[in-house]
């Protein structure tokens, strides 16, 4: 699979900044760009009350042909402090600014021609970021209206906060890095998971850690080589983005993420074999401090393996070097991980 069998040519192309497209906040907080297209005034409305409702504020996405029947409430978003973003053609531009009485700096490039983001680039209007399928830090999502209350719930039992696209902490243009990212997740990444079987245990948003079921104990683990094991791997985004804010944090998101891989071992029907825990990590101080045995690597693994660290840190947006310089395998057994972090995670 190559990445233009999912991205298309002018998705690359905004990925990589072109017309000033947005590319998303850092991560590592809870913030999470909410977008809410509306297409008539009684959805607008609906939309309107249950943001009130949540106290929440969003990023309501307008077609610029309906501004003159939205005026009420494109006057009372601005009022409550949402962020108006267009939709469609770039004649309708003036329009929704004199409709909203406010001026529109974003716009949905869904669908929008070349030509007439062209246009918006020129008038200082940015294309939003792409959003995702699901809630990441840093990034953008699109719930229809019909869905917002029960989505709503959903982020906040997570321990996400949505907020306006252009509320999110250090929102920036995107650029060639992205690019790069993009293509890093969909050849590398994406297919590391799909082909390993990965368990993502990533759905709250302070969650830094997955899990592979293994058939067998890689060394230097000291098990017969036949022994089914349980590999852990850090969501290289969202360590980064803690790790940027500070230790201590990371530090906690460590521990919750532990907790959670314990109760996959119990509840997960593919790592009840599993007779050990490990991860081969530059992040494996706070995993000793958490039980964990540390063994070094060979030496050309451990060269292998930092020379991969540094490429994923690259990709996500440092070059910062960690505070440990070579990557170790830290191990628990599965009576040990559970006996410590499975009776943490039932208080």
């Amino acid at each position: 699979m190559t990445l233009q069998d999912t991205t298309s040519l002018r998705d690359l192309l905004l990925r990589a900044g072109a017309f000033g497209a947005w590319a998303g906040g850092t991560g590592g907080g809870p913030e999470v760009g909410l977008g809410v297209p509306v297409s008539s005034a009684a959805e607008a409305r609906q939309v309107l009350d249950t943001l009130a409702g949540q106290s929440v504020q969003a990023t309501v996405l307008v077609p610029a042909t309906l501004a003159a029947q939205l005026r009420v409430e494109l006057r009372a978003a601005a009022q409550a402090g949402h962020q108006l973003a267009g939709q469609g053609e770039a004649a309708g531009l003036l329009r929704l600014e004199v409709e909203a009485g406010q001026g529109v700096s974003a716009w949905d490039p869904a669908g929008v021609a070349w030509r007439d983001l062209r246009q918006l680039a020129a008038w200082g209007v940015s294309p939003l970021p792409a959003p995702l399928d699901r809630p990441e830090p840093g990034h953008t999502l699109r719930v229809n209206p019909a869905e917002l209350p029960a989505r709503l719930a959903e982020l906040r039992a997570l321990g996400y906060r949505p907020v306006p696209v252009r509320a999110l902490p250090g929102l920036r243009r995107a650029g060639g890095r992205d690019l790069l990212g993009l293509a890093y997740q969909r050849l590398v990444e994406d297919r590391f998971t799909r082909t390993s079987g990965v368990i993502d245990l990533t759905a709250r948003a302070d969650a830094v850690m997955r899990v592979a079921p293994l058939n067998h104990a890689p060394p230097p683990l000291p098990l017969p080589p036949g022994t089914p094991t349980a590999e852990l791997h850090l969501h290289s985004p969202r360590i980064v983005g803690l790790a940027g804010r500070g230790a201590l944090g990371a530090y906690r998101a460590y521990q919750r993420s532990l907790r959670d891989v314990a109760q996959a071992l119990v509840e997960r029907p593919e790592l009840h074999a599993a007779q050990a825990v490990f991860a081969v990590t530059l992040f494996h101080g706070p995993l000793a401090q958490s039980g964990f045995s540390l063994l070094a690597l060979p030496p050309l693994r451990a060269r292998w393996y930092g020379l991969g660290f540094r490429v994923i840190r690259l990709m996500h947006g440092t070059a910062r070097a960690p505070s440990e310089a070579e990557p170790k395998m830290a191990w628990m057994t599965r009576d040990a991980f559970l006996e410590r972090h499975g009776r943490a995670s039932a208080r």
